[in-house]
């Protein structure tokens, strides 16, 4: 089955080809990065404008890489939730469109439902169940896959998401967007060791705060600029991923082993950090689980996760008809 996916969540315009679920004939991505660069973070209208000017250009690339047309596709799948709204609009309005032309089923897939079967792209024998570290800009959630279809949040963010705090503290060390990767940088050349900033909420089930740390930061950056002392930039960024990867690596893990799970997954864009990678598999393999996290390309926003995941929607008896609109805040199992 070759499914046509569109993605156009927040700032990556994105049209896909995938067959079957795990197989990308062609995956291609707009990025807006140095657009929003100079904002300091993505601009809605902005995204939007942008969205509309490219995604007819990324799917005529994505068909021609697969080597296809409309009348080999056999289904139009689009992200319908959650995410900014207006980005959201344009490819769905656009799947819609195409759906209703070419007489193909429409697939509306959860963003972060995509994210997760990213993990069945990246290991074609990755199947359910198995916990899931869903890591992002927006979202931050500990998911129990107990099926294609079917998820239960085990733990969510109470305030930042972890993506949030990583663009935050960028900020305040002047570090341009996108913050993640440059703090991950930055924080190649520092010592973790340096400052010892807050793990919130370690031992409280498996929500998570993060501004609590990203506070932290803040204040001593702040404390350091009035008492005129000297501060490492990259002992900073070192030491807040540190402290933000050790509750997320430790909830993960704790989850995993109390709901009898063998098998950790993770995914997101934050789920390019190279340092959680790191310290999530070594505690996999301290603790005897399987590890999965896919390809750096498929951790951020992609159409090919979306092509993946609107394969098991199919195969589960799930399509969209034209009234389908977008959803914003969309939570993960909501239709």
């Amino acid at each position: 089955m070759n499914i046509l996916a569109i993605e156009s969540s927040c700032d990556e315009t994105s049209a896909a080809v995938v067959r079957d679920g795990r197989d990308v004939l062609s995956n291609i991505i707009s990025s807006q990065i140095d657009i929003h660069k100079r904002y300091g973070g993505v601009v809605p209208e902005i995204a939007s404008r942008k969205h509309i000017e490219a995604i007819d250009l990324v799917i005529d690339e994505a068909l021609e890489k697969a080597g296809m047309n409309f009348e080999k596709i056999d289904a139009i799948a689009v992200t319908y939730g959650p995410g900014l709204v207006g980005a959201l609009l344009v490819g769905l309005s656009e799947a819609k469109a195409l759906a209703f032309a070419l007489d193909k089923p429409l697939i509306a897939v959860h963003h972060i439902e995509g994210h997760i079967a990213a993990n069945y792209i990246q290991n074609r024998e990755w199947k359910p169940p198995f916990i899931c570290l869903v890591v992002s800009g927006g979202h931050t959630n500990i998911v129990k896959v107990t099926n294609y279809n079917k998820f239960e949040i085990l733990g969510s963010t109470r305030d930042d998401a972890a993506g949030e705090a990583f663009d935050k503290v960028a900020r305040a060390i002047g570090l341009p967007y996108p913050g993640g990767p440059n703090v991950q940088r930055m924080a190649e050349k520092g010592n973790e060791d340096a400052i010892d900033f807050p793990r919130a909420m370690m031992d409280e089930g498996y929500d998570f705060s993060f501004s609590g740390v990203k506070s932290a930061v803040l204040n001593y950056i702040n404390k350091c600029n009035m008492t005129g002392e000297e501060y490492i930039k990259e002992d900073i960024a070192a030491s807040f991923q540190k402290a933000v990867t050790e509750v997320l690596v430790k909830k993960t893990i704790e989850a995993c082993r109390k709901e009898g799970m063998k098998k950790v997954a993770v995914a997101g864009g934050v789920s390019a950090n190279k340092y959680l990678r790191e310290k999530l598999r070594e505690e996999c393999e301290r603790n005897g689980f399987e590890f999965n996290v896919p390809d750096i390309v498929l951790c951020t926003d992609n159409a090919a996760m979306i092509g993946s995941a609107a394969f098991y929607e199919y195969k589960n008896g799930n399509t969209a008809d034209m009234s389908v609109n977008a959803y914003p805040s969309l939570r993960l199992g909501e239709k």
